[in-house]
């Protein structure tokens, strides 16, 4: 009998070409519970899919680029496992359970803006009803606390089980910092693991009650927090905050392709520091370059969120710690953050309907 090796099915469902379907998810251990035994062949393979109704049509493709790679098979069964972090998912991890969705603000690459559009987007998020929280997971280089006013120290209480830290609250969002913790003028000098070990006290160790999202502000690139983070919980998402400009595109993509290689979802782009329109003359100057993020969007088959400008309303609420909602409420500013937070939450709404797992189908090729 021949040997099919999962590296060998990998390989064949590569082919397969579908809009529906993103081949950077396909990793070796995508596939689950491989038998191949006496030309009959079944195994289950993890997916992230645009649209769930979808997965059957797949599947047959996956069946007929086996079948051809390997035609002395007499019968293939296929389950499609359609992964998304879930609320049920939190559950059983007794982490988070108050938290409906969490979602990792993340940027290949520092000086983007990434902390200005985590904190607007959190305000926003909140200013439409929503309950926010928001961990500031840059341990050395924590802006949050100075962008949302927060000087004072979180309070710690003990219960009958633990110690936990009661999160600061401003702006209707609660908010953790590393920030808020040691010194300010005091740099912290630590390691990858004590670093990602602050970021598992921030998720397990804060009070946070009942949240509808909870936020992270990442830091840049992809190391130790980014794979602590993805270790510890199961995210609802992660959105890549990039710059028009190419140097920014580049390590934005590495970003993107990290999260997806770790089976979470990509919400979407936003494209910070767009343009720039001149106060004197309302001339619009694309100082940085044009349309990278809605490139970089359509190249990786993930939504653009929307561009934000360069405006200097939202670089001082952003040093004088009022963001702009509360700063210059009804600005066109204010305007383009309440929009990409809504499509945000109608991404966030998208992946929970399609959360659940697809029925297994079984397809008999026929034979002995």
């Amino acid at each position: 009998m021949p040997e099919i090796t999962k590296n060998d099915i990998l390989n064949t469902l590569k082919k397969a070409k579908d809009s529906n379907f993103n081949k950077e998810f396909l990793i070796l251990n995508s596939i689950k519970n491989y038998n191949y035994a006496e030309n009959e062949l079944k195994f289950e393979i993890s997916l992230q899919l645009n649209n769930k109704s979808g997965a059957d049509e797949l599947k047959e493709k996956f069946i007929e680029l086996i079948q051809c790679d390997f035609p002395f098979l007499k019968k293939i069964e296929i389950m499609i496992d359609v992964k998304s972090a879930t609320m049920q998912e939190k559950q059983e991890s007794g982490i988070l359970t108050g938290i409906k969705n969490t979602i990792a603000i993340a940027s290949g690459k520092g000086g983007v803006g990434k902390s200005t559009v985590a904190v607007n987007l959190a305000v926003s998020l909140a200013q439409d009803g929503a309950t926010v929280g928001l961990i500031d997971a840059d341990i050395y280089g924590p802006s949050v606390p100075m962008m949302l006013g927060l000087k004072e120290k979180p309070r710690v209480f003990q219960n009958q089980q633990s110690m936990k830290i009661i999160p600061l609250t401003n702006y209707g969002i609660k908010v953790i910092s590393i920030g808020l913790l040691v010194d300010d003028n005091s740099p912290v000098i630590w390691r990858g693991p004590m670093a990602s070990g602050a970021i598992k006290q921030f998720i397990t160790d804060v009070d946070w009650g009942e949240l509808d999202y909870l936020i992270f502000d990442m830091p840049p690139g992809t190391g130790d927090i980014q794979l602590t983070l993805v270790q510890t919980i199961p995210l609802a998402g992660a959105i890549i905050v990039t710059t028009p400009q190419e140097v920014s595109l580049i390590d934005a993509r590495k970003a993107l392709k990290m999260f997806t290689r770790v089976n979470v979802p990509i919400l979407g782009v936003i494209e910070n520091m767009s343009y720039f329109i001149a106060p004197d003359t309302g001339k619009k100057y694309d100082i940085f370059g044009t349309g990278g993020g809605s490139k970089i969007a359509t190249e990786l088959e993930v939504p653009y969120l929307g561009g934000i400008p360069i405006q200097q309303q939202i670089r001082m609420g952003g040093d004088n710690g009022v963001p702009i909602h509360f700063d210059s409420p009804g600005s066109e500013q204010a305007k383009i953050f309440t929009e990409i937070s809504r499509k945000l939450a109608e991404q966030i709404s998208i992946k929970n309907k399609n959360s659940n797992s697809i029925p297994k189908m079984e397809i008999d090729l026929g034979g002995d």
